[in-house]
């Protein structure tokens, strides 16, 4: 008899490796409650610390631009979009007044 493999969420392991990290229960007590070993429990929670730099670095979305991955070049080029629009915004402000149309 073969046992499926589990898989867990993102969300779910960042919960656990929040409690370990926390320590407010030991390894044993966290692997019962949340049904996972007590090695795995160590893993997340060294990944997490390892991690956790990047998570108020700032720079994660110029990088992201700067790697050309899908999701930062749609962010750059809505700043782009943003930044122009703002320049013809002043522009038709500007001509409103002059017009006394303001």
């Amino acid at each position: 008899m073969t046992q499926k493999r589990r898989k867990f969420t993102d969300k779910f392991k960042a919960t656990v490796a929040l409690a370990a990290i926390r320590e407010q229960k030991t390894l044993a007590e966290l692997s019962k409650e949340f049904e996972v070993s007590p090695n795995q429990i160590s893993s997340w929670k060294q990944e997490a610390l390892k991690n956790m730099d990047k998570l108020f670095g700032g720079k994660t979305s110029a990088t992201k631009c700067e790697k050309g991955d899908a999701q930062g070049e749609e962010i750059r080029k809505l700043r782009e979009k943003v930044g122009e629009l703002t320049i013809e915004r002043d522009f038709f402000e500007d001509a409103c007044k002059r017009l006394c149309l303001i």
